[in-house]
């Protein structure tokens, strides 16, 4: 922004410049500072940032691909020249071998440019698309935590940096550079014209340039190069795509026969597909009056050059060779209208935008608060929850950060002793997950602390803390890879591996073959169930057990077996964790009733802890849960006492 509060638009900068007066020291410096912040907005429009992403991704190719896009354009007028030299060489009875040598040898290369431009282009969109995905991976992983790719905010931006590249958003790279390729060619065959129009009058290329550049920037006016990416437009690709990903993928495909979507599924695409054409076309449309009067401007510079041409030729002024360049030259020049050039190039240059955005706002977005970066405790530790308080982002910052929308947790203590087992329950919604990507350090609290062994967690090195927590999350990681690097994607001895697995209950899962690929899209490879692929996920945290691990979080971690082996499962899970702090977070009370102590949540705050007998015997709000859920799957039997009474054993 300027001191008046304008914003440093090019044609802002300019008309500021034009009206400072008088032109003295201080008029002059302000001119210099606003030329500066309209080179600024310059590099920073996506057309520029596109081309230097392109030379920063493949050097030589870029510089090759620059090369033949200029050769391409000036060879028009290269065998325009030759073929006036060989008209005049006729009209004169000279010798034509060298101007037909010359038209030769231009329409030779001519017709090797382009396919050989084609080549280079294909390798150049290979290597930028490969150069922007490298950049997406490293923006992704780099910061600390995971607020960057969560933010509702960043979606758009996100979509696009991920996809464009799949043909989904638009044509992949390698399409649209040769579009770009073509575009530039043809500007430049138009620039050479008009040079060539230098020699019939000094005036005569300014008014073929400015008649046919105008359909460059009238059009543009009217919103060729303008909002055709707004984040309505990319919410409309982001649906059309997920309704596509809908009818083709495997996942959908049982309950879109099941309950006869496949008709419902094919429309939706259809309508959101149509919704973002609409919106394309609203955002590109080209106005009555601004094509009017490019016509008028291309008309009359035309008629008014050739005419000018047809007249001196006819008073003699002109030799039958310079005619013939001369009119060649000006029909060239039509080579600089608006054409295809602005589409490829506001579409190619869409995901390098959208990943500098990301780029300016991804590390402070999921930065992690700098503490004194202390080791972590090398044994179970005590872990203690003080007055915490957190929320995700509104997004309503400049940056898309804002204060929280909603405190998810408020005022959440909790204590959990050294080498225990601690069951989090409570309704969908309590702030279960969160806490555990708090303890986890993905986020920094909002307020409040968290501390190990009577150090706050932001005090600790978060990696080496990290390396002493394991766990096991809802949406736990599913590698196509084999059994072994699933279960130790960082390597174990197999006799770790074997180890966990047997833990987990999955010790003969694929023959207990630990080289298997973990996928039917791989020879030989086999695909599992959704609650083998759960054993997996805790084998994969019972190794980090047993390779030092001293933290074990589990999200919901037998939510897909079933309650015989889920209980048998939990049994030998709290066995291979004794003597490690453990969370557990679940909705099976079969497996909360195991823990040492039960803490209920419910609005972000603790409303009742104790062990299962304790919390029974308050008929409370989990005594209302337990029988709502697992009483129903009590079984009753009699046994007897020492002294042959009966008494009532419940188990689940």
């Amino acid at each position: 922004m300027t001191a008046n509060g304008m914003r440093p638009s090019a044609g802002n900068l300019v008309r500021l410049c034009l009206e400072v007066q008088p032109i003295g020291a201080d008029s002059l410096y302000k001119c210099t500072v606003y030329r500066s912040t309209l080179l600024a907005v310059n590099r920073e429009r996506k057309e520029v940032q596109f081309f230097v992403a392109l030379w920063k991704a493949a050097p030589g190719h870029a510089f090759a691909w620059w090369a033949l896009v200029v050769l391409r354009g000036v060879l028009p007028a290269v065998v325009t020249v030759a073929f006036g030299w060989l008209v005049g060489a006729a009209a004169d009875g000279t010798s034509l071998t060298a101007p037909l040598v010359f038209v030769g040898i231009g329409f030779a290369v001519s017709l090797l440019v382009q396919p050989l431009q084609q080549v280079v282009t294909g390798n150049l969109g290979n290597l930028m698309a490969a150069h922007l995905y490298g950049r997406m991976m490293a923006l992704c992983v780099a910061p600390d935590g995971v607020g960057h790719l969560e933010r509702p905010q960043l979606t758009n931006d996100l979509t696009m940096a991920r996809d464009f590249d799949t043909g989904i958003m638009g044509p992949p790279l390698d399409v649209s550079l040769d579009f770009i390729a073509g575009g530039l060619a043809q500007l430049v065959t138009g620039v050479a014209a008009a040079v060539l129009l230098f020699g019939f009058h000094w005036w005569a290329p300014f008014v073929m340039v400015i008649g046919w550049g105008s359909t460059h920037w009238l059009l543009r006016e009217s919103g060729v190069w303008k909002d055709r990416n707004t984040d309505e437009v990319r919410t409309a690709q982001r649906h059309a795509d997920y309704s596509y990903r809908s009818a083709v993928d495997a996942a959908p495909a049982k309950e879109l026969r099941l309950f006869g979507l496949a008709g419902w599924v094919i429309d939706r695409f259809v309508s959101t597909r149509r919704r973002l054409y609409d919106l394309q076309y609203e955002a590109t449309r080209l106005r009555e009056k601004s094509v009017l009067s490019c016509l008028a401007l291309v008309v009359a510079a035309n008629v008014g050059v050739i005419w000018l041409i047809a007249h001196e030729a006819n008073a003699g002024s002109l030799s039958t060779a310079r005619v013939v360049v001369f009119v060649q030259a000006a029909i060239a020049v039509s080579q600089l209208a608006f054409g295809g050039l602005n589409w490829a190039l506001d579409g190619a240059a869409a995901p390098v935008a959208a990943l500098l955005r990301l780029e300016a706002v991804a590390a402070s977005a999921g930065a992690l608060r700098a503490g004194a970066g202390l080791p972590a405790p090398r044994r179970a530790p005590q872990l203690e929850f003080r007055s915490v308080a957190f929320g995700y982002s509104s997004g309503d910052g400049p940056e898309g950060d804002g204060p929280p929308a909603r405190m998810v947790l408020d005022g959440f203590d909790l204590t959990v002793p050294a080498g225990s087992s601690m069951a989090i329950v409570g309704q969908n919604g309590a702030g279960k997950t969160t806490l555990a990507k708090l303890l986890c350090r993905l986020y920094d609290t909002t307020s409040g602390t968290i501390d190990i062994d009577g150090v706050a967690l932001d005090d600790l090195d978060v990696y080496d803390w990290r390396r002493g927590v394991t766990a096991v999350f809802q949406d736990f990681i599913r590698f196509e890879l084999s059994m072994r690097i699933n279960v130790a994607p960082l390597g174990a001895p197999d006799e770790v591996i074997r180890a966990a697995l047997a833990d987990a209950g999955a010790a003969d899962l694929a023959g207990g073959d630990l080289d298997v690929v973990l996928s039917k899209a791989y020879p030989n490879g086999t695909d599992l169930s959704g609650g083998q692929w759960q054993r997996i996920a805790l084998a994969r945290a019972l190794c980090a057990v047993r390779q030092g691990a001293h933290v074990v979080l589990l999200d919901e971690p037998t939510a897909q077996l079933d309650v015989r082996g889920e209980a048998e499962i939990f049994e030998r899970v709290l066995a291979a964790t004794r003597g490690c702090t453990t969370i557990l977070i679940s909705h099976r009370f079969s497996t909360v009733r195991l823990a040492d102590r039960i803490c209920v949540m419910d609005r972000g705050r603790v409303v009742e802890l104790g062990s299962h007998d304790e919390l029974i015997v308050r008929r409370g709000r989990y005594h209302d849960m337990f029988n709502l859920q697992a009483s129903r799957f009590t079984d009753t039997s009699p046994i007897f006492d020492d002294d042959g009474m009966e008494v009532i054993h419940e188990r689940l």
